[in-house]
């Protein structure tokens, strides 16, 4: 099987913010599963959109690929591109933000590839409300993992951690917990501690006794809503409106740390809540658990271990891929 795909190298094609999620995860998921993998990096296209899909279509003419594998951001390729290479072989896209951008987006691209990936329980039936209907629901997983983790060894660093951009709803529950006795050591850009490495960011969910999981959709909470003018701005403007699960959700446990993840539908079926995760769905619930598991470390290592290993088992880019290629070769 010949696969080529067709991703940014780096993250939203900038050098300057380091490798991309293609990059670190499903490019290395690819070659796990084919000897044979050659990848288109259009990051130094990105201002050329005419001298994009003329050159697309000449590397795929000379790879003479089975499958073109896409992450569209937005509308990159044209439909017309994409209509002619769909007409030389399989193309795919994995759609990321179906929750909140079908109507806008996907609707418009899902037909010009053979096959979609959603990561959209709810958004198969609006693929097939639209005649669509080469739709395979998949999920977020992990790019890396740490190996026979012995978690009765590791010497913890920090109590509470988060690693992620500063968003003003973050930065707001960081402060209520702040304001409840709770310090939270935060990472990523925006925040004091500044961007951290891959590396670097592994070794922080494994030494921190809790790893905060915060979304960056809108908030409903009324109390920072009206915390602020930003805030009032931000709730309106932003379409991000409904959770998503994201790969965070599968790289902590990855790593071996315990996850205190915000609550985003259909995570059960991905982990049993309160066995192999725990979840908040406010702050008032996101305080007291982090005042529990600080104090109960006999549960809090239960979870961690059993979402380790069903993250090992099930969560691993690799095994989604082969079950998204299984749905195209059944």
């Amino acid at each position: 099987m010949k696969i080529v795909p067709v991703f940014l190298r780096y993250d939203y094609g900038q050098k300057s913010r380091g490798n991309s999620l293609e990059f670190q995860g499903f490019y290395p998921a690819l070659k796990q599963i084919s000897d044979e993998v050659y990848p288109f990096w259009f990051d130094e296209f990105l201002g050329d959109k005419e001298k994009l899909q003329e050159r697309l279509i000449e590397f795929v003419e000379e790879t003479d690929p089975d499958i073109v594998f896409f992450i569209l951001m937005k509308d990159e390729f044209t439909p017309e591109t994409l209509d002619y290479l769909k007409s030389k072989c399989i193309t795919m896209n994995w759609f990321c933000d179906d929750q909140w951008r079908f109507d806008s987006f996907t609707k418009f691209f899902a037909p010009h590839f053979t096959y979609s990936i959603t990561t959209d329980k709810f958004a198969v039936e609006k693929y097939k409300s639209i005649g669509y209907e080469n739709v395979i629901l998949s999920q977020w997983a992990s790019f890396g993992y740490t190996n026979e983790i012995d978690f009765d060894s590791i010497e913890y660093k920090y109590d509470v951690s988060f690693v992620g951009g500063i968003s003003g709803y973050r930065k707001w529950v960081i402060d209520e917990l702040s304001r409840n006795g709770i310090k939270v050591e935060c990472f990523g850009h925006g925040w004091e501690n500044g961007k951290v490495s891959f590396e670097e960011m592994k070794e922080i969910f494994k030494i921190s006794k809790i790893n905060l999981n915060i979304s960056n959709s809108a908030s409903y909470d009324i109390r920072y809503i009206l915390s602020s003018l930003l805030s009032l701005r931000e709730f309106v403007r932003s379409k991000k409106k409904t959770e998503q699960i994201k790969a965070r959700n599968f790289e902590i446990p990855a790593f071996g740390g315990f996850q205190l993840t915000n609550y985003a539908p259909t995570l059960e079926d991905y982990f049993q809540i309160g066995y192999e995760v725990s979840i908040y769905t406010s702050i008032e619930e996101l305080i007291f658990q982090v005042k529990y598991y600080l104090s109960n470390e006999n549960e809090r290592k239960s979870i961690i271990n059993k979402g380790y290993q069903k993250t090992m088992n099930e969560h691993i880019y690799a095994n989604r891929l082969k079950n998204v290629f299984v749905n195209i070769y059944d």
